[in-house]
């Protein structure tokens, strides 16, 4: 068994931590789950614009090194969500631990999951409309606009199984992050844990439901506001669909990191 690193808590301890944490969340009162969640929603918000803004600045590279630079660019999101504080939808997956564990009932488990993605939704639709209103999608004569929109238009075309598995894989890597996070003991080391799963999910062009509620209202907009018609694959209708079932993916991503390491860690 290898010694853990002196900035990091040992493996078993996270598992403790975050049953501790994930009960405590899904305890929390309806006004501070909601007005959290809303803040999360904006937060990962703000990654999806620097992932449209350095989707229009790499263009000229090769695809690996352009989108490893545009999820670097997202991880900005979670940095915000787990050092600053707010309530992610899919990093509440992880209470699929306690509930294994009998800390924590279906019920609470769903009134948080159906909270926090309400208002995670609300809160990247707010963020959208505020930077459509500030103009940022003109910026480099409209090429953020035309980065945006193609992001959101490769993630709606995608047929529903495809999402699904790629939900899976998206949120289990996001799950890795804000475990690894809960085992850094200097916000430092948070972020240096957090950027690398981050911005593999991203650089992959795998599915993140909350990511998702900012990026495809953005090429949507974008789309609108520069008075040109969206490709034919991405519509309201279609973002709606994708959103369906990159939760269903997210859920069973994060069950995966949850279940797997109570499995190993707590189940007595």
């Amino acid at each position: 068994m290898t010694t853990p690193s002196p900035a990091m808590t040992p493996p078993e301890d996270i598992a403790k931590t975050i049953s501790d944490t994930c009960t405590d969340k899904a305890a929390l009162p309806f006004g501070a789950m909601a007005g959290l969640g809303v803040l999360a929603g904006a937060y990962i918000g703000f990654g999806s614009l620097m992932a449209a803004l350095l989707g229009a600045g790499t263009s000229g590279l090769p695809y690996g090194p352009a989108q490893l630079a545009i999820g670097t660019g997202f991880a900005l999101g979670l940095i915000l969500v787990l050092l600053a504080g707010a309530e992610l939808f899919t990093g509440n997956t992880l209470m699929t631990l306690p509930l294994a564990q009998r800390r924590l009932g279906p019920a609470r488990l769903l009134r948080a999951w159906s909270v926090v993605w309400l208002a995670n939704l609300v809160g990247a639709l707010a963020l959208v409309l505020l930077a459509i209103g500030a103009g940022l999608h003109t910026a480099g004569d409209g090429a953020v606009a035309a980065s945006a929109i193609e992001l959101a238009a490769t993630k709606t075309a995608k047929p529903a199984a495809t999402i699904v598995a790629s939900g899976v894989l998206a949120n289990i890597l996001v799950c890795l992050a804000v475990w690894m996070a809960a085992g850094a003991k200097t916000a430092v080391d948070k972020v240096a844990v957090i950027v690398p799963p981050i911005a593999a999910f991203v650089a992959l062009g795998l599915e993140h439901s909350v990511a998702n509620m900012s990026l495809l209202p953005l090429g949507l907009l974008a789309a609108s506001a520069n008075g040109v018609a969206p490709p034919a694959e991405l519509s309201w209708a279609a973002a709606g669909a994708n959103l369906l079932w990159s939760t269903l993916g997210n859920i069973l991503g994060g069950a995966c990191v949850g279940l797997g390491y109570w499995a190993i860690h707590l189940r007595k």
